[in-house]
């Protein structure tokens, strides 16, 4: 599922790249036949009027436009996984305080976040499996 955020940069990519065919005066046929694609699919692509567009055809555009795309991760692996883990500890650590509110035993503040830093320790330090799954 594609959430607003990702809507959002694919919709910027897509503005980045008519971008640059209007500065380098190339008509969106020019394109199409550089990218080797049909004229409507660049036509759709470019005015943002294709709602998911693929990925191949973006990329034959960006070629074809003198752009280059590569995958540029967001933040380090180690940290990655920190924050899965630590997502992950604060949904069973939510369990935890639920189950014990319904035994009429609270979790202080302190101890949930004791007990959500365990948790994530032993995500990052266990099986991927568990850590993603």
């Amino acid at each position: 599922m594609i959430n607003t955020t990702q809507t959002d940069l694919a919709v910027g990519l897509i503005r980045c790249l008519e971008g640059r065919r209007k500065e380098l005066g190339m008509s969106r046929s020019v394109v199409a036949r550089r990218a080797g694609l049909g004229g409507r699919t660049v036509q759709r692509v470019l005015s943002a009027q294709e709602p998911s567009p693929n990925l191949g055809s973006v990329l034959l555009i960006a070629n074809a436009l003198g752009v280059e795309l590569r995958p540029s991760p967001t933040t380090t692996p180690h940290r990655f996984r920190r924050e899965q883990a630590e997502k992950k500890a604060t949904q069973l650590a939510a369990m935890v305080q639920g189950t014990s509110a319904l035994e009429a035993q609270a979790v202080s503040k302190k101890d949930l976040r004791e007990i959500k830093d365990e948790i994530a320790s032993e995500l990052i330090s266990g099986s991927q499996r568990r850590l993603w799954g």
